[in-house]
């Protein structure tokens, strides 16, 4: 399976879960992205994942991503990578370690894809 389609599944089965389909970038966040470029917000969404999610242990998980304020926010809710919780229960990475590399990497473009398709 290739990166794309392993990225398109997961948003599949993610857009069945009323929790997780809940979530939509409002008007302010997509001026938001358009006005800074999706490689900002690329960046952003890097930053993010590193300052909260990559080390072992995780200061308050669970409660650690707001749930607006920021497009990656909103999109790290709806692709389940708001926590090491979800990124277990939804992506099946472990919660007792730092995050690897490639883990950063798919998180970061399944949340960039999602946050494309809803511009």
């Amino acid at each position: 399976m290739t990166k794309e389609e392993i990225i398109n599944k997961k948003l599949s089965e993610l857009s069945r879960s009323d929790f997780r389909s809940s979530f939509r970038l409002r008007e302010k966040d997509i001026l938001y992205v358009k006005e800074k470029g999706i490689d900002i917000i690329r960046g952003h969404a890097y930053n993010f994942i590193n300052d909260r999610l990559k080390g072992y242990p995780v200061v308050n998980d669970g409660r650690q991503t707001p749930m607006k304020g920021h497009p990656v926010f909103i999109g790290q809710h709806a692709c389940a990578c708001c926590c090491r919780g979800c990124l277990y229960k939804w992506h099946g990475i472990a919660r007792d370690r730092e995050l690897t590399r490639n883990e950063i990497n798919y998180i970061v473009e399944l949340i960039m894809t999602w946050i494309e398709r809803q511009i």
